[in-house]
């Protein structure tokens, strides 16, 4: 059956020739009229698959950000579809020759979306296949399956399947659709199963884009504003209860001022969440397998011997809980690297601070480890911030705030090496999804023959070939 896409979608494709802007802005309409016409669908379904996740959040998050990714691509579609003319060089240039570069969309994309943010994911990269003028398979993921079953059953009141077809189904689903001969695939997830679709990708030698998440750090400098540092960085964390690729995963403070920090995010948490257990607004953990994750990482630190805090306002039981599965925000105070919770990305409500001296055990520390998808920094001093950014290598960076730059649509979200390859958003996704063609117009003048630099070769081509190979 998903063969069976693929050919109708690529058959499609290539029956419909140049796709005009028209029809590009058309298709960006549809999908942005989805998610508009459904916002209440929409945050129904992904507070199903979460047990409780906020309204607000997911309109936010899911249905906001994924209209921004849409609506600035339907602004910018027809300036990014121009040529650009490319330099020719002499003696060409005498004769008439021209050159540019045609962005062509690639054909048949497949995109594969993650549960946390289970429309975002699909939505943000699709604004740039659909303005590109690609076709689409979408798979999104069956660890939200409501939400899945909403979208697939909009999208096919929306778009025939030659445009944007929806496949629904496992693990072993998304494994055989990532090895379907699409012309580009975009996947988000865990690095571990982004070496499985790069494997299955490069079967048919298929380009990716993988967006991956890790372990992203955040450095507090001495000269920082600790308040202003803890208010933000725990206000990104609380986005999704830290389930999100780009969020926080640990802290890496002065040694001095470690408690004026806990103090400062302790009572900023308390304040967004005064109780935990039955808030509204505190979204849960996904489902049972990753609840019982995070507490074995809790388990695991306190017998380890770790500082470990929790923020319960309230005193609240978390014990024998159904189907919505909180865990309090919980700091664990210089947790050794054996442990699990400094070997995985967290995706939760925990956060391990590490203490320093210098920002130099910093920097080795961040790369001495996989490169991450985002690195925060947050120092007040130029020199400061431009010395940890030239010391380190991430997918993106914020200085004195966190994740923000992922809502940006002008500029590249991806990541670096084991946080992903590749990177979407506006001009960026556009690019991305595009196959940027080379195209070479002759002058009126053979200057090889003339030249001759073609056989029989003689004097002459030895002169020119003199001429042109000197410093």
């Amino acid at each position: 059956m998903m063969q069976s896409l693929l050919e109708k979608q690529r058959a499609a494709f290539l029956a419909e020739g140049f796709v005009s802007a028209e029809t590009r802005l058309d298709r960006l309409e549809r999908a942005l009229c989805i998610l508009h016409d459904h916002q209440g669908e929409i945050a129904d379904a992904i507070d199903q698959d979460f047990g409780n996740r906020s309204r607000h959040q997911s309109l936010m998050s899911d249905v906001y950000a994924s209209m921004e990714s849409l609506k600035y691509a339907k602004k910018h579609v027809r300036h990014w579809m121009k040529r650009e003319k490319r330099k020719v060089g002499m003696p060409h240039l005498l004769f008439g020759a021209k050159a540019a570069v045609e962005y062509r969309p690639k054909g048949v994309v497949g995109i594969v979306g993650t549960w946390n943010f289970p429309l975002n994911t699909i939505f943000s990269p699709l604004a740039g296949v659909l303005a590109a003028g690609n076709r689409v398979m979408l798979k999104f993921s069956e660890g939200a399956p409501a939400t899945a079953a909403l979208m697939v059953r909009l999208i096919a009141n929306s778009f025939e399947e030659t445009e944007i077809a929806c496949v629904s189904g496992g693990p072993e689903v998304g494994a055989a659709f990532c090895s379907l001969p699409f012309d580009h695939l975009c996947f988000t997830g865990s690095p571990n199963v982004g070496k499985l679709v790069l494997a299955a990708a490069a079967e048919n030698l298929t380009p990716v884009t993988l967006e991956l998440g890790g372990k992203s750090p955040t450095i507090i400098a001495r000269d920082a504003k600790l308040e202003d540092a803890a208010v933000r960085i725990m206000t990104a964390k609380a986005l999704n209860s830290g389930q999100a690729c780009l969020g926080p995963d640990y802290i890496m403070v002065a040694e001095d001022q470690l408690e004026e920090f806990i103090r400062h995010a302790t009572e900023w948490t308390s304040q967004m969440f005064p109780t935990v257990r039955d808030n509204p607004d505190c979204c849960a953990v996904i489902n049972e397998r990753h609840y019982r994750r995070l507490r074995a990482y809790v388990d695991e630190a306190k017998s380890a011997g770790v500082d470990v805090r929790e923020i319960n306002p309230a005193g609240e039981d978390f014990s024998g809980q159904e189907g919505a599965y909180k865990i309090p925000f919980t700091f664990m105070v210089n947790p050794g690297d054996e442990l699990k919770i400094m070997q995985e990305e967290i995706f939760g409500p925990l956060m391990p601070i590490k203490t320093y001296e210098s920002l130099e055990e910093c920097t080795a520390y961040i790369n001495a480890h996989p490169r991450p998808l985002g690195l925060y920094i947050f120092s007040q001093d130029q020199a400061t911030q431009r010395r940890l950014l030239d010391s380190t290598i991430s997918g993106g960076a914020c200085i004195n705030d966190a994740m923000v730059h992922a809502s940006i649509e002008d500029l590249p979200f991806g990541g670096v090496g084991m946080s992903g390859i590749g990177a979407y958003r506006g001009f960026h996704g556009f690019k991305t999804f595009s196959h940027p063609r080379a195209v070479y117009k002759q002058g009126w003048l053979n200057l090889q023959r003339l030249s001759g630099m073609v056989p029989p070769y003689g004097e002459r081509a030895d002169k020119v070939l003199e001429s042109m190979t000197r410093k």
